[in-house]
């Protein structure tokens, strides 16, 4: 009974003390921006969010980003599992679309992209893509005063492009475009 307890209290001491402060030491030291959660920071040092996680803005003079049937939340990860026939699905869909079209006059439907009204897996996507955030430009534009030509260099100067160079496609951080526009001076 003692060899197990010795082995009891052994096993807690390396796999339940030393083996984290060690994983977490070398995480710290070989990739600290992700070991602290990929944090995205303002001017003055502040956190203002995480590359990983979307955020949700509403206001007309920022970029918009994917629609999160969970509201952005990170302990609820996830999304309904809607196929296109879904009566729900459709109903979401056509009042993002209706949103849109309010905030953008003279839009028409076939132009949308179609990760401005559909979520992503997660339902905490921080990405659109290219054609999302140039769709959002006239908007934008209009809203804040900044020209489109400098709108259009923010949307290139926060492109990533493919995963790997294989995979996915371009895609823009809504954050960093966002904390672009607010840092803009004109």
């Amino acid at each position: 009974m003692l060899k197990i307890m010795r082995l009891a209290l052994l096993m807690i001491v390396v796999c339940g003390i030393a083996y984290p402060l060690l994983m977490t030491g070398l995480a710290q030291i070989m990739f600290p921006d992700q070991a602290n959660g990929s944090l995205i920071k303002t001017k003055d040092g502040r956190a203002a969010g995480s590359e990983l996680i979307g955020q949700n803005f509403q206001s007309p003079k920022y970029f918009h980003g994917r629609i999160s049937s969970i509201n952005y939340d990170a302990s609820a990860s996830g999304s309904n599992n809607y196929g296109p026939t879904n009566k729900e699905m459709l109903k979401r869909t056509q009042e993002s679309i209706k949103m849109l079209k309010k905030e953008n006059p003279g839009l028409k439907t076939k132009n949308i992209p179609v990760d401005l009204i559909t979520n992503s897996a997660s339902g905490l996507d921080p990405d659109i893509s290219v054609q999302a955030a140039k769709f959002q430009v006239p908007r934008v534009s209009q809203e804040t005063g900044i020209d489109k030509s400098t709108l259009m260099t923010f949307i290139h100067e926060t492109t990533k492009g493919r995963s790997l160079g294989l995979f996915g496609e371009p895609r823009v951080n809504v954050l960093e475009l966002n904390m672009k526009l607010q840092n803009y001076e004109k």
